[in-house]
């Protein structure tokens, strides 16, 4: 059997001052609809993934941010498809502007006990505990 190819992807968790991390939903008619996700999407080939989470943040909450304020916190490994997705998740708690839906249904601010409660895509879902431990 050949090997799967790796999909990068990275993600961010949005910390206000209150603790609770930003989710957003995920649009209709695509892929995993109605779910509640971190904010994030592909690394791009020649893109670091700090880079392509700047980038990600600006076009889908229109917030900035620099690469020296995201800590990287934890991964998740998941088969997808003929893929096999490699998820990098980070930790944000400086940037500039307010987070709007750009590209979601809605966000939502939660606490990492409140996420159990929502429907996540299976990548996300082990990320869900680390952000316990580290809250």
């Amino acid at each position: 059997m050949p090997p799967m190819s790796p999909l990068f992807v990275v993600a961010v968790a949005l910390i206000d001052a209150d603790g609770r991390v930003l989710l957003q939903q995920r649009p209709p008619g695509g892929s995993m609809a109605g779910m509640w996700e971190f904010p994030g999407g592909k690394v791009e080939p020649g893109e670091t993934p700090e880079a392509a989470l700047v980038r990600e943040l600006e076009e889908e909450l229109g917030i900035r941010t620099h690469e020296s304020c995201l800590a990287p916190a934890t991964f998740a490994s998941e088969p997808l498809g003929d893929r096999h997705l490699l998820l990098l998740l980070y930790v944000c708690r400086k940037w500039q502007g307010v987070p709007e839906a750009r590209h979601a249904t809605a966000l939502q601010w939660m606490r990492p006990t409140q996420m159990y409660g929502v429907e996540m895509p299976p990548a996300d879902l082990p990320l869900i505990g680390i952000l316990e431990a580290l809250l």
